[in-house]
Parts: C-alpha cells; sequence; structure tokens
C-alpha cells in the first residue's frame, strides 16, 4: 500500500516541471503574444502533425501531458496531439535499453510509432479540416476554468496556481490508478495478454490506455519474454499516452472531441497491431 502511494507521488513529481513550463508558455501567449504572432501560429497548425510526431517520441511522457494542455486552448490541432499520443514513448525506451536490446529494434519500433503517429495526424487534421477553421478558441480560457483571475495577476504565479491545481488531480488519479492495479494483480493484466487470437489486439491496445507507466512496463517486459507478438506489443505501446488522455479529459471540457481522439488512439493500435503481425 505505501509503495502505492509512493510510486504515485513521484510518477506525480516527474511531471511538475512540464506541467509548469507548458501553462507558463501558455501564459506568455495570452498576456505578450500580439494578435499577429497568435494568426501565424493558427496558420502554421497544418505542420503540426510533423513536429509533434517527432516530439512525442522522445523517451518520455511529459511531451505528451503538454499537448493536452495545448490542445485545451487550440494552440494545436487535434491531429497534433493524436500524432503525439501515439508516438509517446513512455517507459519503454529506457526498459528496453535496459534490457540491452538491439539498437536498431528500438529504434525501428521508436521511428514506426513515429510515423504511424504522423500519418494518422495529417490525416485527422484533413478530415477535421473544417472544424479547425472554425476553432478559435482563447488560451484565457483555461484561466477562467481554474479562476485564476490571470489576467490581473502575475504570470509566474499563474502559471504555479494552474500547475498546482493539476498536480493535484493527477495525484489523486494516480493514487486511484495505482489502488487499481494493486488489486488486480500486474499478473493478471499480463496473463490477459498470452491469448493467442484476434482479442489480444484488442486488450494490448486497452492496456495501454492505463494512464500509468506500468501499463507499458507491462507490455514491453511481455514482449521481451517472448510470450507476445510484435504487432500486440505495438498496439499497447500506440495508446500508452501515459497521462496526456487523462488530462486532455480534465481540460478539454468537448467531451465529445475527448471521446473522437480517445477512439481513433484506440483502434489505430489495435489495427496498427493486426496489420504489423499480419506483414511480418
Amino acid at each position: 500500500m505505501i509503495d502505492v502511494l509512493l510510486d504515485a507521488l513521484l510518477d506525480t513529481l516527474k511531471l511538475i516541471p512540464y506541467l509548469f513550463v507548458t501553462f507558463f508558455i501558455l501564459e506568455v501567449i495570452e498576456h505578450k503574444f500580439s494578435k499577429k504572432t497568435q494568426k501565424l501560429l493558427e496558420e502554421k497548425k497544418e505542420v503540426g502533425p510533423f513536429i509533434g510526431g517527432l516530439l512525442g517520441g522522445l523517451p518520455q511522457c511529459g511531451v505528451s501531458a503538454i499537448a493536452s494542455n495545448l490542445y485545451s486552448s487550440k494552440v494545436i490541432t487535434m491531429g497534433t496531439v493524436i500524432a503525439i499520443f501515439l508516438s509517446t514513448s513512455d517507459e519503454m525506451l529506457p526498459i528496453m535499453l535496459g534490457e540491452k536490446v538491439d539498437p536498431k529494434i528500438i529504434f525501428g519500433i521508436v521511428g514506426l510509432k513515429v510515423v504511424i503517429g504522423i500519418i494518422v495526424g495529417l490525416i485527422v487534421d484533413f478530415i477535421y479540416k473544417k472544424n479547425i477553421d472554425k476553432t478559435k478558441k482563447s488560451i484565457h480560457d483555461i484561466c477562467e476554468h481554474d479562476h485564476c483571475d490571470c489576467k490581473h495577476s502575475n504570470i509566474f504565479v499563474s502559471s504555479i496556481v494552474h500547475t498546482l491545481k493539476t498536480t493535484l488531480f493527477v495525484l489523486i488519479a494516480n493514487i486511484l490508478i495505482g489502488f487499481i492495479i494493486y488489486f488486480v494483480g500486474e499478473e493478471t493484466l499480463s496473463n490477459l495478454l498470452l491469448s493467442k487470437n484476434i482479442f489480444t489486439y484488442f486488450v494490448a491496445s486497452l492496456i495501454g490506455l492505463i494512464p500509468n507507466c506500468a501499463a507499458s512496463v507491462i507490455i514491453t517486459e511481455v514482449y521481451l519474454s517472448g510470450l507476445i507478438t510484435v504487432g500486440t506489443m505495438m498496439g499497447g505501446l500506440l495508446t500508452g499516452a501515459g497521462l496526456g488522455i487523462l488530462l486532455l479529459f480534465k481540460n478539454n471540457k468537448n467531451l465529445k472531441e475527448n471521446l473522437t481522439i480517445l477512439s481513433i488512439v484506440y483502434f489505430v493500435g489495435v489495427i496498427a497491431g493486426i496489420i504489423i503481425d499480419f506483414i511480418i
């Protein structure tokens, strides 16, 4: 029980720098950027999935948390946030490096996730282009939701207020998820991946959605043990966006958008896993 609480606390503390930087950037954009600069950001949204896919490939889940906040303020597009979620590596990379997996395999997995993220992101932005053009929500909407009176306060102070409120939310969520995993058992989750049928891809992608590093750890370790296919592993890793999706539901109040993003990420994981195993 104590370990669950400590793990939840450590996972949350690691996220604080990313949250603060994100909110600080948003505050600077809201307070300092001219209308011309904001217009430039909006006009350059079409290249977002490329940048997002590459950033998501970095060996941590902080970028997905940043993406959720930026998407909630409509600084980035739906395609960009999806590209980041799909390419996010979370704990997979350090585990494979620790197990001394062939670097070619590691970069191949990360590269494939990035490519899939970019392609899906571009497709999503193409489909939802009309919605992108119509949606020009202000970053100030986040401030109104948190009731921090950002317009009349110091940028640094406002950023701290947002960070503390979000950190508390994440800590509570991490504790609840940690206890669920504790009582269900990581072994039980691992066993769900071992059935050799089509449903394995659905299960792996579902486990990947768990907003906790335990999900990517389980999927990676089971794969390294030779118990699941590369496609099954990819299905779980593609949906493993860390705390990104959790923060998306907290900050973005458009439930339809959130469910759309969640569904796209999930089914891309399932379909990609099936296709990869079929080809290989």
